[in-house]
């Protein structure tokens, strides 16, 4: 008799231990894999940092009165790869909102100078720009899928108790500021 209650808290325990480590096995997997996309939305913005200066120097050519624009680029750009190195998601999003309010002013002074727009340089890089917009909206939709997928099973029970002891925690969302979704008025 007291052998079977023996193999039955053995058994319970055995089923929790088991239950406890395939959560705990899953929880590493979807957090590193929230990891991995973080680092590919890092991958693109730095991507788009190392672009931006061959489009102002390219502009700066045909408009060398707009150093104000330069600038505030600069600066941008500067904080932004700051907040990249700081891993802090929050910072990330300001410093991108503020790089992208400095490049929106840059397109307008794009718009001042039509013999720029014909430009065979700067048409290739504007369509690099472009592409490595697309590409940092896909990295940033992924992470904040795996974002979704991780918050949502840490929410759950029991999860959440393993969450809780193994030190994983809700990750924040990559969102954009109000001024980031009104659309740039460019006219060409």
């Amino acid at each position: 008799m007291k052998s079977a209650i023996l193999l039955g808290i053995l058994a319970v325990i055995l089923a929790i231990g088991s239950v406890f480590a395939g959560t705990y096995n899953r929880l590493q997997v979807m957090d590193e894999n929230v990891s991995a996309n973080w680092a590919q939305v890092e991958n693109q913005l730095k991507r788009r940092n190392d672009l931006i200066p061959n489009f102002v120097n390219t502009v700066k050519g045909y408009a060398t009165h707009e150093k104000e624009v330069f600038t505030n680029i600069a600066e941008a750009r500067s904080k932004l790869a700051g907040s990249i190195n700081s891993k802090d998601v929050k910072a990330v999003q300001q410093s991108t909102g503020e790089l992208n309010s400095a490049l929106s002013r840059l397109l307008l002074v794009v718009e001042r100078y039509p013999e720029l727009k014909a430009d065979r340089s700067f048409v290739a890089l504007q369509d690099e720009l472009a592409g490595t917009e697309n590409r940092i909206a896909t990295a940033r939709r992924d992470y904040n899928e795996s974002v979704k997928s991780i918050n949502s099973v840490i929410r759950t029970f029991p999860t959440s108790i393993v969450a809780m002891v193994s030190g994983i925690k809700q990750r924040d969302y990559f969102e954009i500021t109000e001024t980031e979704k009104q659309a740039p008025k460019v006219e060409f």
